[in-house]
């Protein structure tokens, strides 16, 4: 393609994303294709001779779009929110045309410092300490996955990365902490039967006597307490566990604290919700994710650290192909992760943080706590459902519940409701299970979501549910 045909088709690609936004409303949430049905629309072999970009985006249109779920429909209520914004696509038009690999300082100088500005600004914007410093990774799993492979250097004194794993190193996390924990301690060696599974309390956060009551007891069995994962903002139901007491039990035993607030950090920017966040002084790194509730379309996650020569004396690898004449005076950001070539992530960040403001981010996050709170207002008033969990932000679980059913008719009628509700393709739900119960999710948070769509959507769930109802 030369640079004219590139203009023509750039400015069609435009149009089409600016009608997308203005019109996504118009399609239904989820896609409505069956298993297989796209791969059937597609050839089975490549292309002997290139086609024309005119044939190809006919059938993006025609082939792809159906098969898409749309991520960012006021009606999305699924998951988190995993937010874009005009700015940030702009920002990764750029980047796509730069087309650089931002490995390290010298492959692109402009990469690297914009990367260490936005990081600085967002702890500020945080009030994290200041001491600490951020890097921009791809997702919340690959943070937590170098905070659990720098806790294990740290608890060996980086033998394992020489020697490997000889000894039963044990990692801490709730019931209710992101799949990503189980994930990250098995790639890093430490092995499923060497996590514990700490209960939680009525609030469905993390107990801290009882966090404590394993550590002694693995301890006394010849165990080596190595990490603790505290999360602020759970998937399931947004609980807050407690750092402040997580902390200080992991500074007196000298045990690694790894917080993931993917979902829920961003709420740190607003001072009336900065309580939720206490007790990071005593936090070893901390994962929070621009791309859930942000603006800042995927991928893009921000993890800091306290001690940043941990991090990259855990991954650090350091060929002679790789080194530059600038490296003692410089960052070079592939030491500080797993991966070695880095996207230039930062400049989407740093054009949705320039355009928004903080005071701009701030009205964005509190209009979606405001209308959570206002779903929640509905349910209570409604006899036939109820709340289940403790609602600080924009998460609100919920299920019907007339007190006339068991407890398995309960979560089979809840589970035909989502059906149903999701049926109704205006908006999109999913479920998780509190206590065993199978409950459903309520998360708002998409960018252009306004009171009416939550409205709408309360009205399809008691619909459905009445239709239930005999």
């Amino acid at each position: 393609m030369n640079l004219d045909d590139f203009r023509k088709n750039g400015y069609a690609v435009v149009d089409w994303i600016c009608d997308y936004l203005e019109q996504v409303e118009k399609y239904p949430v989820k896609a409505r294709v069956k298993p297989g049905d796209i791969k059937k629309q597609l050839p089975g072999t490549p292309p002997a001779r290139g086609e024309e970009m005119d044939t190809i985006f006919q059938d993006f249109k025609d082939i792809i779009i159906p098969g898409i779920t749309h991520w960012q429909h006021p009606g999305w209520f699924a998951y988190f929110p995993a937010n874009n914004s005009p700015e940030s696509i702009l920002a990764e038009f750029l980047t796509a045309g730069l087309g650089a690999q931002c490995m390290v300082w010298a492959t692109s100088p402009a990469a690297t410092e914009l990367e260490e500005v936005v990081a600085g600004w967002m702890r500020q914007m945080l009030g994290l300490p200041p001491e600490w410093s951020g890097v921009i990774q791809d997702t919340a799993s690959s943070a937590t996955l170098c905070a659990l492979i720098t806790a294990r250097e740290k608890a060996t004194d980086f033998k394992v990365n020489e020697q490997g794993m000889e000894k039963n190193l044990t990692v801490y996390v709730s019931h209710e902490a992101h799949s990503s924990a189980e994930k990250g301690a098995k790639i890093a060696g430490f092995g499923r039967d060497n996590i514990r599974y700490i209960p939680t309390d009525e609030k469905f956060a993390l107990q801290a006597e009882e966090l404590e009551r394993q550590i002694v007891e693995d301890k006394a069995r010849g165990f080596i307490p190595t990490a603790v994962i505290a999360t602020l903002g759970t998937t399931s139901s947004g609980a807050f566990d407690p750092v402040p007491d997580i902390g200080k039990i992991c500074q007196r035993r000298k045990i690694w604290l790894h917080v993931d607030a993917a979902y829920a950090g961003p709420a740190a920017i607003l001072p009336e919700k900065r309580h939720l966040f206490q007790g990071l002084e005593n936090v070893d790194s901390f994962v929070f994710n621009p791309h859930k509730w942000l603006l800042t379309n995927f991928d893009c996650s921000l993890y800091y650290v306290r001690d940043p020569e941990l991090l990259t004396r855990s991954l650090a690898v350091d060929p002679e192909y790789l080194k530059t004449a600038h490296d003692k005076e410089v960052k070079n950001y592939r030491d500080w992760g797993i991966q070695l070539g880095r996207r230039f992530r930062a400049l989407k960040l740093w054009f949705v943080l320039r355009s928004y403001g903080v005071k701009g981010l701030q009205e964005f996050l509190r209009k979606h706590i405001s209308l959570a709170e206002f779903f929640k207002n509905l349910i209570a008033e409604e006899d036939n459902f109820e709340l289940v969990a403790p609602a600080e932000l924009g998460l609100v679980c919920f299920r019907f519940n007339d007190g006339q059913k068991g407890s398995l008719e309960l979560d089979e009628f809840n589970q035909e409701l989502l059906q149903r509700i999701n049926g109704r393709e205006e908006v999109f739900l999913t479920h998780t299970l509190l206590r065993d119960n199978f409950i459903l999710r309520m998360a708002i948070g998409q960018r252009t979501t306004e009171e009416k769509h939550v409205t709408r959507a309360w009205e399809i769930i008691k619909e459905e549910a009445q239709k239930m109802q005999p």
